[in-house]
């Protein structure tokens, strides 16, 4: 083997470690329950609506969600903490955000899942 050839591997080695880890550049270092959480957040299709960072799009913004003041579409509101984001992974049909007319669709995440995503949400900080 050529030391390129060796070089390029190791390169490519480095760059699947890093990804394998959570390292990336769409944000904060995440410790490695959230990094867990990211991985089946992203492989379960929320990033499809709440973005790969958690930004929002079709479905509503993750990031500062913990500690914030969500409103719903009944015209109640609540401060969201973690059972709440259990609840609203669990059970889509629970709440409605207000301002988004797409349902979230139910899913098989199993509970252990749920709360690794939701040490995703806990750690997607406003700038």
């Amino acid at each position: 083997m050529t030391s390129s050839v060796r070089s390029v591997l190791g390169v490519a080695v480095g760059v699947a470690l890093l990804a394998a880890c959570g390292a990336d550049d769409s944000g904060p270092a995440l410790s490695e329950a959230a990094a867990a959480g990211r991985s089946i957040y992203i492989s379960n299709g929320c990033a499809a609506c709440h973005g790969s960072d958690g930004g929002g799009g079709v479905g509503p913004s993750l990031v500062g969600l913990i500690g914030s003041t969500s409103e719903f579409a009944d015209g109640t509101s609540l401060v969201a903490d973690r059972a709440y984001v259990v609840e609203s992974i669990m059970d889509p049909a629970a709440r409605k955000v207000a301002g988004y007319s797409i349902p979230m669709p139910m899913n098989n995440l199993s509970l252990s899942d749920v709360e690794s995503i939701t040490d995703f949400i806990a750690e997607l900080e406003l700038p």
